[in-house]
C-alpha cells in the first residue's frame, strides 16, 4: 500500500545534473536521485545523521506539468581574467546568458509506505531545485495499492525516473557517498504527463 502526497506550485525549475554551462543548458524534465534524496532529507531532517546518500522514505514518485517556458539567466564565472600587459593590467569577469527551463504549474506525487511518513510530509511544503521555486501539498493523504499508483494514468500521469541500469538507462549522475560511482537509471512515463488541463 502507498500513502501518496500530492505537491502543487505555480512554477518548478530542475537544474540539469551536470551543471553543464554552456551558451544553452536544459532543464530535463525527470527528477534525478540527488533532488529525491535531496526533498527527503528536508522533509526528514533526522535522516542526515550518518547519511549515506540512500533513498529512504520516497518509494516511488510522479512528475508532471502543463508546458516548459525558456528562461534567460545570467552568469559570471568564479574567476578573474586578467589582461593587458605588465604594466597595464586589467582584470575582468565576462557575463554569459544561460537558456534555463522552468516548468509551469508543476505537480508532484510523492510516494511512502506508512502513513506516519506521509502525515510528516503532508505539513510541509518542498522545493525542486532552488529554494525560491516552492511546492505545496494539498491536505488529503490518497492511500493506494502500488498496481493503482502504477496503472492509474489519469489520476497518476507523470514521469519518473526507475533507479535500474538496463538497455533502456543512461548516466543520470554521480554518487558523491560512493566514490562517485556512476548511477543510472530510465525515465518510465505513465499517461499524458503533460497537458493543458488537469
Amino acid at each position: 500500500m502507498y500513502y501518496v502526497v500530492k505537491y502543487f506550485g505555480p512554477f518548478g525549475f530542475i537544474k540539469p545534473w551536470t551543471a553543464v554551462r554552456d551558451s544553452e543548458t536544459y532543464s530535463q524534465q525527470f527528477l534525478t536521485p540527488s533532488i529525491i534524496t535531496g526533498i527527503e532529507r528536508k522533509l526528514f531532517p533526522e535522516l542526515l545523521r550518518n547519511d549515506n546518500g540512500e533513498i529512504k522514505k520516497i518509494f516511488s514518485h510522479r512528475l508532471r506539468y502543463k508546458q516548459i517556458s525558456q528562461q534567460q539567466e545570467q552568469v559570471q564565472p568564479r574567476g578573474w581574467n586578467e589582461k593587458g600587459t605588465k604594466n597595464n593590467k586589467s582584470y575582468e569577469r565576462p557575463y554569459a546568458i544561460l537558456i534555463r527551463c522552468v516548468m509551469i504549474e508543476p505537480v508532484l506525487f510523492l510516494a511512502f509506505l506508512n502513513l506516519e511518513d506521509a502525515e510528516v510530509a503532508v505539513k510541509q511544503h518542498i522545493c525542486l531545485a532552488r529554494n525560491e521555486d516552492i511546492l505545496y501539498p494539498t491536505e488529503e493523504i490518497l492511500e493506494v495499492s502500488k498496481e493503482e499508483f502504477d496503472t492509474d494514468e489519469e489520476l497518476f500521469a507523470g514521469f519518473e525516473l526507475i533507479l535500474e541500469k538496463n538497455e533502456q538507462s543512461f548516466l543520470v549522475g554521480y554518487n558523491r557517498y560512493k566514490q562517485n560511482e556512476k548511477m543510472f537509471g530510465y525515465i518510465k512515463i505513465f499517461g499524458t504527463p503533460v497537458k493543458n488541463n488537469y
